[in-house]
């Protein structure tokens, strides 16, 4: 049937009813239609008269479900259960899947691989992991909000303020969020797992080396005998014989030239892959405030042939390229400072944790950083002990009675001040660096003696008159009345060991690849991970206090907000180790937190 529908005009209800009428359109009572199901909205007329809202064109249906529209019924106008007809023939309609078709695993498929198993245990490790602690959070969000928001303890003392002014034996509440990171003494690691990181970092650390060595042989090895200096110092006199000619002076400058017969084959200081193979490998830091510069790996050599030594530097252009580029020439060096100062380098002086000293003047491609210094002073890492082992002579110069006690010197004040800083290391060592930093106006990383004991004295960290002034005297050799600050710290309270600092530099180059030497704190906030804090797993904290409770000790000290630079960063681990004592338990702690 065709209808035509009309708009609803200003006429009166009774023209309204005539025009029908006369249209043949049949008026039905109301109950007629029948009931008014219950998902259907009463209509309201009254909202249908004119109001100064009419031009807001903003509509809200009653139903969120897209409308769906069919014929009405013909004994009525309206139906209010009219069923909606069958989809047309040439649509297609989507056919859920049966749960058996869904279930059924195809036979030819190849059984999985050891690898995809083990990805596969560590993602259901990793799924467990975020289902517990989105557990825990809900469950800590639910009992704060049933006690009035009441945080916990320990929620509490990581939102004290800290005090501005404490006692050498009070603790603060960056003294306790320190403690929490302590914590981590677990093994992130299986023993499988484990096993095949330290044999892949290995194999990545041989191949470095190996790359290293060959490209120094290139070098050593690339100079050709005939330019070597030795050919001129056996034809001296027979150049003299050949170009004084009877009867006259001086031969030309011509006649002096070598000529093709009189250059040797070798000569006493060519050298083969035979005599450069007699060389102790070492690898070495530079001890800088500049984290580009302390991030830099070293690898030097010692030949024994003429105790010359040579250090390269193994650097990164890009992602997958790597070169070996000489950093100090090959050439025979003596000590710059200490009591050996003048004598020439030999294979006893090279051991884990000792210091070789070079005049920056006399190196000129070094780095600019590292040029304002009078000297640049490298820390030996590692060392290859069975090529020093061959090389060790009787003649190798052993330790004077003059260093052994500065050495036992150095270790009382060291005990001294480890005893003071118990369970406070890391406030005092960062406060330590930002105050002497603060006070080194000239930026020379310098400072004077009574700065120095002002410092000591901020800090709770006095020294008797008599073991200051033995540090003092065997820092400042030069006689200027000012010792570098940053030394003055690791001497009297000392450092860590090479191993654990290794995991320290790993973590801060995992933070800074493009070796800035600083590194935002949001950044160093998305590295940390505080998943496997004991207290985490326990339910007490969740990971997002642990890491604020280490942004907030790390930050306390900083001398740039919201920028981190190396210095601080292990200052701040320096404090740390101070607490603990086991080697794997800190490398442990550096492992949970950074994946190093």
């Amino acid at each position: 049937m065709d209808l035509e529908v009309k708009g609803i005009g200003t006429t009166s209800r009774h023209s309204t009813r005539q025009k029908s009428a006369q249209q043949g359109w049949r008026i039905r009572p109301r109950d007629a239609y029948g009931p008014r199901p219950d998902a259907v909205p009463a209509l309201d007329l009254r909202r249908l008269g004119d109001s100064d809202g009419e031009n807001d064109l903003s509509y809200t249906p009653v139903m969120k479900e897209h409308p769906r529209l069919a014929s009405p019924d013909s004994s009525s106008t309206v139906s209010w259960g009219t069923p909606f007809p069958a989809p047309f023939p040439h649509r297609r309609t989507y056919r859920e899947p049966c749960p058996i078709e869904e279930m059924t695993i195809p036979e030819n498929l190849p059984a999985p691989s050891e690898s995809y198993k083990l990805k596969y245990q560590q993602y259901k490790e990793e799924m467990k992991m975020n289902y517990k602690e989105h557990s825990q959070q809900k469950i800590q969000r639910s009992k704060s909000d049933s006690s009035g928001q009441q945080p916990t303890p320990a929620i509490l003392q990581m939102q004290e303020s800290p005090a501005d002014h404490v006692g050498p034996d009070s603790l603060t509440s960056l003294d306790e969020k320190a403690t929490l990171q302590q914590c981590y003494t677990s093994k992130p690691f299986s023993m499988e797992q484990n096993m095949k990181r330290l044999e892949a970092e290995d194999l990545a650390a041989e191949k470095k080396k190996q790359a290293v060595v060959e490209q120094v042989l290139v070098d050593q090895l690339s100079r050709a005998v005939i330019s070597d200096p030795g050919q001129d110092v056996g034809t001296t006199d027979l150049r003299q014989q050949q170009t004084i000619l009877p009867g006259l002076g001086s031969a030309p400058l011509r006649f002096k030239s070598r000529k093709l017969h009189q250059t040797r084959v070798k000569t006493s200081s060519t050298l083969t892959e035979n005599v450069l193979s007699n060389k102790l490998r070492f690898d070495a830091r530079i001890i800088s405030r500049n984290g580009r510069d302390a991030c830099r790996e070293l690898i030097g050599f010692f030949f024994a042939f003429d105790k010359s030594l040579t250090v390269y530097e193994h650097r990164h252009f890009g992602k997958n390229r790597t070169k070996a580029l000489p950093f100090i020439q090959r050439g025979i060096y003596c000590h710059q400072c200490g009591w050996r100062k003048g004598r020439q380098y030999d294979v006893g002086d090279f051991y884990v944790g000792t210091n070789l000293t070079f005049l920056t003047s006399q190196h000129v491609s070094i780095p600019a950083s590292i040029q304002e210094k009078r000297l640049l002073i490298l820390r030996i890492i590692e060392i290859d002990e069975t090529a020093k082992i061959s090389l060790l002579t009787g003649s190798n110069p052993a330790f004077t009675e003059q260093e052994i006690d500065d050495r036992n010197t150095i270790l009382s004040v060291q005990g001294l001040m480890k005893e003071k800083l118990v369970k406070r290391g890391v406030r005092t060592m960062t406060g330590l660096v930002k105050f002497f930093h603060q006070h080194d106006q000239r930026g020379g990383g310098v400072l004077s003696k009574m700065e120095i004991k002002q410092g000591l004295t901020e800090f709770h960290l006095e020294l008797a008159d008599k073991d200051f002034e033995s540090v003092w005297l065997l820092l400042d050799q030069g006689g200027d009345g000012e010792i570098d600050y940053y030394q003055f710290i690791q001497v009297i309270i000392g450092e860590m060991n090479e191993f654990r600092k290794a995991f320290v530099r790993k973590a801060y180059m995992k933070l800074d690849p493009n070796k800035t030497g600083s590194v935002s704190v949001n950044d160093i906030s998305k590295f940390y991970n505080g998943r496997k804090h004991p207290k985490v797993l326990s339910g007490e904290c969740s990971e997002q206090q642990i890491r604020t409770s280490f942004l907030d000790t790390l930050q306390e000290n900083c001398i740039n907000s919201g920028e981190v630079t190396y210095i601080e960063f292990e200052a701040y681990y320096e404090g740390i180790s101070l607490e603990v004592a086991n080697d794997e338990d800190f490398a442990n702690i550096m492992r949970n937190c950074w994946a190093v």
